[in-house]
């Protein structure tokens, strides 16, 4: 089966803590597209969420150097998916 892959940027988390000099990415692997459409609705509302996408099949790869990454699942961040 074929995963999605939402990503967008934290803008509150980015810059600071673990994500020092670094922007925040989130990654929630979705089951399907409709789940993945859910997922990015839910992420445009929140004012902090930038540059929300998807993506299909293959999971999103960002630099190390330049990018703190957070993965997601259902079962990791079911508000998400509400």
């Amino acid at each position: 089966m074929n995963k999605f892959y939402v990503t967008a940027t934290d803008k509150f988390m980015s810059g600071w803590g673990k994500a020092k000099g670094k922007i925040n990415k989130l990654i929630i692997e979705c089951d399907s597209l409709e789940e993945a459409e859910r997922v990015c609705a839910n992420l445009k509302k929140r004012p902090e969420m930038r540059y929300v996408s998807w993506a299909y099949k293959k999971k999103p790869y960002y630099k190390p150097s330049r990018y703190v990454v957070n993965c997601y699942t259902k079962e990791t961040a079911p508000i998400w998916f509400k």
